[in-house]
């Protein structure tokens, strides 16, 4: 290596070639002074050469140099200076220096020593059918089409090749000297990782390697040499053995992981299986498989399985945790099957498999965190020209902390969009007010379970799932009023459909009456209907006084009054519910549909009158930056600020619902957008049981009663940094068929981490997001109401320290715990052609380091060097 690398200076500084030109400049200029020999100097630059290929045919050779052309005719040689171009059918040549024989049909190119000393301008050469490739110097008959190359470097699938020398046969057969393959794209690689070819041929189909040895930072490692190797050299995937990495965990011991075997079956379809070992005898196991049909679909799936020790063997708490966790994901592209789409994303486990294997030996800290997770597979289709759309999806939700599960197999919806019975399709005119008229229709079905994954599958476990349809018929009509107005009126008809009712029993013991729920299989239909008119306009008020730089003030207020009916669905004709007396001889009344998927109709009639107003406050100010001559600006004070209501006139009590409210603002030229919503309710609460009783707050002394209020709002100080990390997410997703599975995993962790996303084109960035709630909740020992309250402060950013360094912080912190949540600080260094990153984890559960360094070539990512530390515990 040592050797090589003197070579390759002693070439760029002293280039024969440019001392060979240099006399051949001298001498055509000594001939130019002669005119007697017709040898002149060209200053067009551009000329053409006529010759005969080897069918005979005349072809010619376009020649163009930017700066100055040298023709020595009585040799018929031409010399051509800065930016020089020759292009011969599929062969291209770019040089500062390109000297043809027209005698002997050879082209010479060579880069030139500049005033610094520096070797510049490097031929770039385009050989039919290949890739550009930069040279020191080269010899090139273009009539027999047979390249000789000094101090190759070209780009092999993110790699990138190095040769003192290359020279190529007739048969297509290159043979390479003093080769050096490395992921570094500098002609001295300054901390390349690369293997030295002493001697190689190159065929279409392999490559014959002579004696080869590994080179770490220019030190020959020839211990760890192979004296010849035939490697197979094709233009598709191929399978072969996954490297694996070493390290040390406190809780499992020594650790080999990623061990394993890649299959490829074809260009569509690939499989790996990895493990990792333990010396504490620990174990996982994964196999992962991907697919893509280009235009048609992709996905992947991936089956992951630990078997962890725990405590100390010969212990009562010795054990074996054994745990799996499923994926699969798959997309289909919307112009394979026009009208149709299928999607799936499937994510379920063992409720402790992240936990115990450190998310599977990578500790992932958001995976490690992370408390539920979810599936869902979805099937779309669109009838009669978009106007029928049917959805059905099967859906998995486990919440990990508790081992409680939903499972929805399946959800089926059917939507009819409105149309206008009574309207004509030949209609002439306007349209008459029964012609307004519209009618839709939709349809929804589910088959739900919640339970255990404990019991999962287990028992009687299809008598469990919760099942039916819902009905729906809207029927509405809108019409503008009085020029100002406008009205609306609806009715709205709903019916379900149920395979089990539910009915109350009182059953005879031994030391009495007890009360039984039995649930009675047969089909049965619930309906209802209720029927509902309102106005609504819009009130404009403007304020052009001016106050400071506020030049006007515009307040639009849009009230609306609707007038509500609704049957009560609880008498006794329609037998949706029924009387009944418990075992403690207590009367109530009960549904037969009580927790049924889609609910009861209501029982009580309702007739009541819901009234909502709506304000939107802007100001116009002056704006001295303001570059299109009006030099006003708009800021919005209060957008969406909304109270709404209702009040049930036909009630025993409790006629006046509680007063909901919700608006946003934004501070700062828009960059800070606050949300806040919230509920007053207008009467008091029972001091014993906290539920509202029919008295209103203001007789004890207040308007109404606060329940809850949210608010929340994040902030981006540097928000180039948030529209960098977008375009490179939008980038990579774009190139997502041709990534890896550690690049497709990288960008899931993208797009909900904003520090997973390296970028030192942003020197700094730092956002922040805040978020408080407040619900009053009745406290039975207390016997008042008591505020529930959570506040929470997140901040992340990154900053430069060089070029080359970044440091990336994500902290946060809980006022109402009053401790701080999971905190993280990340160093990255870049390599040039490598990455080095250390992550630090300062305290807390998962406290631990780690340092990672990898090649940034996408064909080498299983090449990098990982030391972690970790104190993690199970």
């Amino acid at each position: 290596m040592a050797s090589l690398q003197a070579q390759e200076e002693t070439t760029l500084r002293r280039p024969p070639v440019t001392q060979d030109t240099t006399k051949k400049l001298q001498d055509s200029t000594l001939i130019t002074q002669d005119s007697a020999k017709n040898n002149f100097r060209e200053v067009t630059g551009q000329d053409t050469v006529v010759m005969q290929d080897s069918s005979g045919l005349e072809t010619t050779v376009s020649i163009v140099a930017n700066d100055s052309s040298w023709n020595e005719v009585s040799k018929n040689i031409l010399h051509l200076f800065k930016g020089a171009k020759v292009k011969y059918q599929g062969f291209e040549l770019a040089a500062d220096y390109i000297r043809l024989d027209r005698n002997t049909n050879v082209l010479f190119a060579s880069g030139v020593v500049d005033h610094n000393g520096k070797y510049v301008g490097r031929p770039v050469v385009i050989m039919p059918g290949e890739a550009p490739i930069a040279v020191d110097s080269l010899l090139y008959n273009y009539k027999s089409q047979i390249p000789k190359t000094f101090g190759v470097m070209t780009e092999v699938d993110g790699g990138f090749i190095q040769a003192r020398e290359v020279r190529k046969n007739i048969y297509d057969e290159t043979s390479i000297y003093q080769g050096l393959y490395s992921t570094c794209n500098l002609p001295y690689p300054h901390t390349h990782f690369g293997i030295q070819i002493t001697k190689g041929v190159i065929t279409e189909k392999q490559i014959i390697a002579g004696p080869s040895y590994l080179v770490v930072e220019n030190i020959p490692l020839k211990f760890l040499a192979i004296p010849f190797g035939f490697f197979p050299k094709q233009d598709k995937k191929s399978s072969g053995f996954l490297f694996p990495s070493f390290g040390e965990d406190a809780a499992r011991g020594f650790s080999m992981r990623d061990l394993g075997w890649y299959l490829t079956f074809n260009d569509y379809w690939d499989t790996e299986f990895r493990g990792n070992l333990y010396s504490k005898g620990s174990w996982e196991a994964s196999m992962r498989t991907q697919y893509l049909v280009n235009y048609k679909f992709n996905g992947n799936f991936a089956l992951r399985y630990g078997s962890t020790v725990t405590g100390v063997e010969g212990t009562p708490s010795f054990g074996r945790n054994k745990d799996f966790n499923v994926t699969w994901n798959h997309t289909q592209r919307q112009e394979a099957n026009p009208g149709t789409s299928f999607t799936a994303s499937v994510n379920f486990g063992t409720t402790s498999y992240f936990r115990n294997t450190a998310a599977n030996g990578t500790y992932d800290i958001n995976q490690i965190t992370n408390n539920r997770m979810g599936s869902s597979i979805a099937y779309g289709k669109v009838f009669a020209d978009g106007k029928v759309n049917f959805t059905s999806s099967l859906r998995h939700e486990q919440d990990m902390r508790n081992g409680d599960i939903r499972l929805e197999l399946p959800q089926i919806s059917l939507n009819v969009s409105t149309f206008n019975p009574f309207d004509s399709k030949n209609r002439i005119g306007e349209q008459k007010w029964y012609q307004r008229i519209t009618v839709g229709y939709s349809l929804q079905g589910r088959n739900f379970v919640n339970t255990k994954d404990s019991i999962l599958f287990k028992g009687n476990f299809l008598n469990q799932f919760t099942n039916g349809f819902q009905h729906n018929i809207p029927v509405s009509l809108s019409l503008n009023v009085l020029k100002y107005f406008q009205f609306n009126t609806s009715m709205n008809y709903t019916e379900r459909w149920y395979f089990q009712s539910v009915e109350n029993k009182l059953l005879n013991e031994i030391n009495g009456y007890s009360t039984v729920k039995d649930t009675i299989q047969g089909f049965k239909r619930a309906y209802d209907y209720n029927i509902s008119s309102g106005l609504s306009t819009k009130i404009y008020g403007n304020f052009k006084r001016g106050i400071g730089k506020i030049e006007a003030m515009r307040h639009v207020m849009t009230p609306s009054i609707n007038v509500n009916y609704r049957p009560d669905f609880g008498a006794e004709r329609y037998g949706f519910y029924k009387d009944f007396v418990d075992h403690n001889g207590a009367y109530r009344r009960y549904s037969i549909f009580e927790n049924a998927v889609y609910g009861t109709p209501s029982q009580g009639k309702s007739m009541g009158i819901g009234f909502s107003i709506d304000n939107t406050l802007e100001a116009k100010i002056r704006d001295d930056k303001d570059s299109t001559g009006t030099g006003i600006k708009k800021i919005p004070i209060i957008q969406g600020l909304t109270f709404s209501g209702n009040y049930n006139a036909v009630a025993d009590s409790l006629k006046l619902s509680p007063i909901s409210f919700s608006g946003r603002t934004s501070l700062f030229d828009q960059k800070i957008n606050i949300n806040f919503n919230g509920s007053f309710d207008p009467y008091s609460y029972d001091k014993f049981s906290g539920r509202r009783i029919d008295r209103f707050a203001v007789k004890d002394g207040q308007l109404a009663r606060l329940t809850n209020f949210g608010l929340s709002f994040d902030y981006s100080f540097n928000p180039k940094a948030s529209k960098s990390r977008n375009d490179n997410i939008d980038s990579l997703r774009n190139s997502m068929p041709a990534m890896t599975d550690e690049q497709t995993q990288a960008l899931a962790r993208i797009s909900t981490d904003p520090n997973a996303f390296v970028d030192f084109n942003i020197p700094w960035n730092l956002s922040g997001s805040f978020s408080f709630n407040y619900a009053s909740v009745f406290d039975p020992e207390l016997r008042e109401m008591k505020p529930n309250i959570t506040s929470t402060v997140n901040l992340h950013g990154d900053f430069n320290m060089t070029p080359k360094w970044k440091v990336q912080f994500n902290t946060g912190f809980d006022f109402v715990r009053m401790e701080s949540s999971m905190s993280q600080i990340s160093i990255y260094r870049d390599l040039h052609c490598w990455d080095m990153s250390v992550g630090w984890v300062p305290f807390g559960r998962y406290k631990s380091f780690n340092v990672t360094i990898r090649a940034k070539a996408s064909i080498l990512q299983d090449l990098k060097l990982t030391k972690r530390n970790s104190h993690f515990t199970y």
